[in-house]
């Protein structure tokens, strides 16, 4: 069955014009027909079967015909600050990172990041990652959209985040994760670099604001497969992989 995120309050019983990409996508890549089912979220939380009434030249019209109060959130809340990166490399941590449950994204700008984004492009990007968190809740099962903020300094991240756990990936400090069990609805900061990694002075400043050096084995990773590493690794222990 179709997952398709749209953005409009949803009710039992409702009829709905599908925007144009969801339209196109169901009438003319999935030849759907009259009759058929999918299901609809808003990013809110639950999701609705619903089922094709109109299928029209540009627009294709649904009815909600059953409410489902599914939630696939994990008990952690984890806000990811990445180091920005370059196009598509960026796009799959966002992709991956939404798939493994993080509820919030920060692209954060480092000493040794080589991506400057003005405000036209920083625009543009932002709405693209948007989409990708779209794609990737309906894909994944998610009913809530994680969130996607602009680009920010780092030392302006760190002013301003608060979180039950922090951590900052360290490959040269041997931390690992602390074998405690965190509460229902704990919520979790994780800083990673960008490629190249976090200067010294960087990691020195988000231990002086709390954070935990985390090390993740004697292989230096990649940015992306480090935030995939983490974030499993994160689940793992404290979320809803055990």
């Amino acid at each position: 069955m179709s997952r398709i995120y749209q953005s409009v309050p949803l009710g039992l019983h409702c009829k709905i014009n599908l925007d144009d990409k969801a339209s196109h996508h169901l009438a003319r890549v999935l030849r759907a027909r009259m009759g058929d089912e999918m299901t609809l979220f808003n990013g809110l939380g639950g999701e609705y079967v619903a089922v094709i009434t109109h299928i029209g030249k540009k627009n294709v019209e649904v009815e909600t015909i059953e409410f489902r109060p599914r939630e696939l959130e994990p008990p952690i809340k984890i806000h990811l600050a990445q180091g920005l990166t370059h196009g598509e490399k960026m796009d799959f941590i966002i992709q991956k990172a939404v798939e493994l449950g993080a509820a919030n994204i920060t692209p954060v700008v480092t000493e040794r990041c080589n991506v400057r984004l003005d405000q036209r492009r920083e625009e543009k990007r932002l709405q693209h990652w948007q989409a990708i968190v779209i794609s990737a809740c309906e894909q994944s099962g998610r009913n809530r959209l994680p969130t996607v903020a602009a680009p920010v300094a780092l030392k302006e991240w760190l002013s301003y985040i608060k979180a039950d756990f922090c951590f900052v990936l360290s490959p040269h400090i041997k931390n690992k994760l602390p074998a405690v069990k965190l509460p229902e609805k704990a919520t979790v900061a994780l800083l990673i670099g960008p490629e190249g990694g976090l200067s010294e002075r960087e990691v020195v400043e988000a231990v002086q604001q709390g954070f935990v050096p985390l090390n993740l084995g004697p292989r230096i990773l990649r940015t992306e497969t480090a935030t995939i590493a983490v974030l499993t690794a994160l689940q793992l222990y404290y979320g809803d992989f055990s």
